[in-house]
Parts: C-alpha cells; structure tokens; sequence
C-alpha cells in the first residue's frame, strides 16, 4: 500500500520519506490533496525509460548498419484538374 504523508510531516522526517520509498512511491499531500510523488531513482528510470522520443532512436548505435529501403507510394494515378 502506497505510504502518504502530509507536506508537514514530510518537512520535518524527510529521512523517513526516502526509507518509506523503498517500499513503493510516497505521496505528499498539501492541505489534504496530493501534491508531489517521492520515489527512487530507480523507478523513476524505469518508467519514464520505456518511452523513446526519435531523437531516442534516430542516435541508436549500429543505425547505420540497418538496411532500410521503403517502399514507393503511389498516392494519384492521374494528374489533378485544379482548374
């Protein structure tokens, strides 16, 4: 079960909060409503890491190695009449 602690006791046992996130994420609350997720490193990596923008994947080693030849679309069989 996930740990919450109010921004106070966040405050003042920020020690405990970090301990607490070895068990999962803590969530700090300001006046009553969630506020701000703590969570280790670790897990932080591990979610935002499965996302790969293309810049991820345009600067991958060995790219250059990976033969890839598209196929050529052929979008209009005929000129358009534009007139």
């Amino acid at each position: 079960m996930p740990k919450t602690l109010s921004s106070r006791e966040f405050n003042q046992d920020t020690s405990g909060a970090k301990k607490a996130c070895q068990s999962g994420p803590v969530f700090i609350t300001d006046r009553g409503k969630p506020s701000h997720v703590l969570m280790r490193y670790e897990d932080y990596q591990r979610v935002i890491g499965q996302q790969k923008t293309i810049l991820d994947l345009v600067g991958m080693p060995g790219l250059a190695e990976i033969e890839f030849e598209p196929a050529k679309i052929k979008c209009f069989t005929k000129p358009s009449d534009l007139s």
